[in-house]
Order: structure tokens, then sequence, then C-alpha cells
């Protein structure tokens, strides 16, 4: 067994109710380290192409990373995988909090479903054994409820991952919660968790993760920690909340649905930074972390009710539900990210998907009459709430909302679409690649529409040397998104939050991997490895017969037409050239996007290239 990993992988068919673990293989974490990259891995071996992603024969992954559980910083994260049935394509979401340790202390690096259970379940592993239980109690309930009354049956020390009832009504922008508001967020996992009869999945486990040079590991813990760079304070003291004034300023945070500017939101700083704290009870941190970023909050005693202790709103939420609809009011986002906490829903596709129904009300292509009497104006703060309530619910006009912008513009009509702002069915982050434009690149990964997903905006955080990103270069540019995206890759599938990188540059990273595996890899060595990764979640899109070729853009992302005011004013991204320069630069079909057989060969994915290629 490789040391970091607990050696097993379990597998759970849902269908007939067996559960079986596997002993991995220790080339399986050497080629793809853990999170999505052996999900990848596995799914591509184990799941027939092209499947119905909430039918039987999808599979469903929970996936731990190498330093998750380990006394490496920032080693909290857990990866779920899945084809998502938001996009047809490989689908990840990425979740902090304790659920991920807690998973590798009950004894498995990951745990795998096929099949649909006829009757609601939930999964229980308890020191390496485990079991299903029924779980008709606590269908229905909220995350909230749901892991409450698990820990009143199971006892306090279990740690939960569940679905609320938008995972169960198949919503395709649902997601996973765990610690009643860490989400595994994107790729509408929910719905397929759903679509199993799977409610949640239970952990207890005291398993200790074996350690090559653990004393090693522990003082290199302490090195870094007095290390850490000074973007600490800033997250210590506000976490992502800080950003949301300046990015509004700077032309980051999309304003009116993409189509506006700073100059339409002049009243950010009304949801951002000290505004936010102000209104904190208690500061929150995942696992073991040492910056703790996250926070419970005051109770609602203004014009919306939430009790103490719901989780903070982050950056994305807070432009999603608040520059996106030209929103100022602080309370009234707190409140709708408590409703996609409860309901189990995607925060960044919830807030675009109310932007958008705005923007068609606004533009007369729905009235009051469809809107069950809701006045889905700009800023209406009220609305907003009411109107993501019942996308939660699936109720009225919430029902057409609750699939996300593709779907309600396709059933909407009436050119709806040119409001709809996604990417191959899933809604767009938080940030311009016309003010940023790595995220150019990033947007067009193997689960489109993601701003975590690779760019070259990590050289700062990470001290390598990239090639010149605003060289005249195609092969320049090209390589530089490339690294950066190789970068990313590793990085989430060794279970290592991205700010943590920010904090404390790649040399950490290489420290903690070595000195807990007892490798020897340098960051050239890891890169391949993120290269593999990208190359393994291309191979699974290639296959269901998507590339990135097909992800088109909307123009308001890419400046068609430019903005005529406003920070982004005149800029446009020229989306095919630096899709292009990126598709060479990885040996992938500029016209097809299929990776070549020669790269495929040259990273040891011999039977990949025996599919795609004969």
């Amino acid at each position: 067994m490789a040391d970091g990993y607990m050696g097993k992988i379990l597998f759970v068919d849902l269908t007939q109710g067996n559960i079986r673990e596997e002993f991995a293989e220790d080339r399986l974490y050497q080629d793809f380290l853990g999170g999505y990259g052996i999900g990848a891995r596995i799914l591509f071996s184990r799941q027939k192409a092209k499947v119905d992603p909430l039918g039987p024969d999808a599979m469903l992954g929970f996936v731990t990373g190498l330093l998750t559980g380990t006394p490496a910083l920032f080693g909290s994260r857990y990866v779920v995988v899945g084809k998502s049935p938001l996009t047809e394509t490989w689908g990840d979401a990425n979740s902090g909090g304790d659920f991920g340790p807690h998973l590798k202390f009950a004894g498995y690096d990951a745990v795998f479903f096929s099949g649909i259970s006829q009757t609601p379940v939930y999964l229980f592993i308890d020191n390496t054994k485990a079991e299903l239980k029924k779980a008709d109690k606590i269908w229905g309930k909220d995350t909230w409820e749901t892991e409450s009354l698990l820990k009143d049956e199971l006892g306090k020390d279990v740690r939960v991952a569940c679905i609320g009832p938008a995972g169960e009504s198949l919503s395709l922008i649902s997601c996973i919660i765990n610690n009643e508001g860490r989400a595994a967020g994107r790729s509408g996992l929910g719905a397929v968790m759903g679509s199993k009869k799977l409610k949640a999945v239970v952990v207890r486990g005291n398993q200790k993760v074996s350690l090559a040079r653990e004393s090693e590991l522990k003082e290199a813990r302490t090195k870094h920690l007095g290390q850490l760079g000074g973007a600490v304070e800033a997250f210590r003291n506000f976490g992502t909340c800080a950003g949301m004034n300046a990015l509004v300023q700077a032309g980051d945070a999309p304003v009116k649905n993409w189509k506006g500017t700073a100059l339409d939101f002049t009243s950010a700083a009304a949801i951002s930074d000290q505004n936010v704290i102000n209104l904190q009870e208690r500061k929150y941190g995942c696992w073991q972390c040492p910056v703790a970023c996250g926070g419970h909050m005051k109770p609602g005693t203004g014009q919306y009710t939430y009790p103490a202790e719901v989780h903070k709103p982050e950056y994305e939420t807070l432009a999603a539900f608040g520059s996106m609809c030209l929103n100022d009011n602080l309370e009234s986002i707190i409140k709708a990210n408590d409703i996609c906490n409860r309901y189990g829903l995607d925060t960044i596709s919830a807030g675009v998907t109310i932007a958008f129904a705005i923007d068609c009300y606004e533009n007369e292509l729905i009235s009051k009459k469809d809107t069950d009497g809701i006045e889905l104006k700009w800023g209406n703060h009220k609305a907003i709430v009411e109107m993501t309530e019942k996308l939660a619910k699936r109720e009225g006009f919430g029902k057409m909302l609750s699939d996300g912008v593709k779907r309600a513009a396709q059933q909407i009509g009436k050119g709806a679409e040119e409001f709809a702002i996604h990417i191959h069915g899933q809604e767009v982050p938080m940030h311009d690649p016309k003010r940023f434009m790595n995220y150019a690149t990033a947007y067009l990964d193997a689960t489109p529409g993601r701003h975590t997903q690779g760019s070259y905006g990590t050289k700062p955080a990470s001290g390598l040397e990239f090639p010149a990103y605003d060289s005249k270069s195609a092969a320049g540019r090209g390589q530089a998104n490339k690294m950066g995206s190789d970068l990313i890759h590793m990085l989430s599938c060794a279970g290592m939050c991205m700010f943590g990188l920010g904090f404390m540059g790649a040399s950490a990273l290489t420290d903690f991997i070595n000195l807990t595996t007892g490798w020897n890899c340098s960051i050239d060595d890891l890169l391949k490895t993120g290269d593999r990764i990208a190359n393994m979640r291309q191979a699974f899109n290639i296959r269901e017969g998507v590339g990135t070729v097909d992800f088109k853009v909307p123009g308001r992302i890419s400046g068609n037409p430019p903005p005529e005011a406003g920070p982004t004013a005149g800029r446009s991204v020229d989306f095919t050239t630096l899709r292009n320069d990126y598709l060479a630069a990885r040996d992938w079909d500029i016209n097809t996007s299929k990776p070549s057989k020669k790269k495929l060969l040259e990273l040891g994915l011999d039977d990949v290239a025996e599919t795609l290629w004969g």
C-alpha cells in the first residue's frame, strides 16, 4: 500500500445492494494522485460510453486526495465525480470542510456507486464496516435536518455528505452538501445522487493515514506555516468576501447578467468585506486549516429571518446574487445562500439563473403572469429571494428555472437564449476573461464553465516560471495556459485547497507530497501527472462525443461586441485563437480536440489510446 493512502476503494451496487472493497494498485495513486484523477481513470475504465447520467449504468464517486487527512497544510478536500447531467460531459465538484479527511479515517480513499436503489438509502461507513441503511425518514428533509437526524441516530462524531430536496427532485443545478454549507457545487452531481435514491454518505473512523516520513512532514508543516504569505491575513479577517467590491470595480465581477459594468453597480461595498463581517457570528475553518476563511453568521433580524450559524456567503455567491442581479441587500444574499445550502443547490448556477430570469422579465419575454406574480426587476431583493425559494422547491415558475439557464431558455423561447449565460449548459462563474484573460481557457476545461480549472493566473501563487502569457507567440500562450492547468490538476487531485498554494508556493506542495509518500518527485514530475489527468478527463469527453471545440462562448463573455463603458471598455477575447493555442500545446487536434495517440502513449495511457484510436 502506498504511503499517504488507505489503499482501499469501496464499490457499491445500489441496484443489488452489494458492497465490495478493492485494494488499489500503487500505480493508480502514482499516476493520478487522487480526486478527479483517480475518478476519471476509474469511470473511463468501468463506465460504458454515452450512458444516461441519471440512469443505473452511471457511476458516482466520492474521492479523497493524496494529502487529504495528513499533516500537510490545507489538505482537507474531496471531490465528487460522475458524468454531468447538466453538460453531458465529464463532471466533478470539489468541497472542503472535514468530510474528506474522515472518509479516509473510515478506511477508504474513495467510494463509487452504481445502479439505482428501489427505495431511499444512505451508506454508513464505520471504521471500514460499510452498510446500506434505509433513508425513508430523512428523504425529503433538507441538508441541515438530514445531518442532524443522522447524528442523532449514529452519534455526533459522524460526518455527513448529503443531498437536499433539490437533488431528490433531480434539479440539474443541485449539489452535495457537507458541514451544513460546504458544497461540492458544480456539474449537477446532486441530481445523479438523487437519481440513485442515495440520500447521504456517512462516515466515522479513527484509522491512521500511513506516512512515509512523519516526523519530517510535521517539521515541514511548521516551516511552511511560518512562511505563509501576506494574503493570509486578509483571508483570516474576511475570507473570499474581501474581494467583492474590488473585483466589481476592476471589471472582474460580472454585473447585470454580464451586460452591465461597475458603473451600473456603484453600491458593491454594501455586500463586501467589512459589511459582511459585521454580520458574522464566528469564524469557520475546514479541517485543521490555519487560516479559517469561512464564517457562521448572526441570526437575521431584519426583513429576512434565518437562524444563527448559517454559513457566510463566499465571493461567488455574493456576485451571483449581488452584482449579477444589481442587488446590494446583504441579508437577502445571506438568505438566498442559506436556501441553496439547505435545499442543495449550486449558488453560482442558482444566482445566474435568477439573473437570467430578471433579464427575461425586464425585456418582456415573461410577465408577472408567468412568474407567479413576482416582479422580477433588477435589484428587487425580495423577488430574488422569493424566486430562489421557488426554484429550490420546483414550484410554479421556479420549476422552469430549476434545471439552469440553458433549459429555461429553451422553454421560454422568444430569443431568451441571448440572456442565458452558460458554456455547454453550465452557468459561467463570477470572473470576466475580458479583465483576466486566463479564464478563457479555464472556461473551456473538460468541465466547461469552471473558474477553478486551470489558469495562467496561478503564476504569482506557485512561484513557477511560466512562459510569457502576453507574448505574441502562439506557443508561448498555449504553453502558459497548459502549465497553469496542469498545476491546478495536480493540486486538486492532491486534495489541497487552491488558496493554500497561493499562501505557500510550489515548493511546499512537493515537500508535502514527497514526505507523505516517500516519493522523490520534482515539480516537473508532478506537472506531467497533471498533464496525464487532463488527458484522462479529455478522453472521457471525446468518448462521449464531445470536445472542447463544441463549447460555445456567449458574446457577453467574450466581448462580442466589446463593452462601451466601464473597466473593460473596448475589450474582447479571441476565444478561438486562445483555444487553438492551448490545444496545440497539449497535442490535441485543433479541429476535434482529441488527444493524439502519441501523447496518450507518452503518458502511459495505452488502453485509452487503443479506445480512442484503435
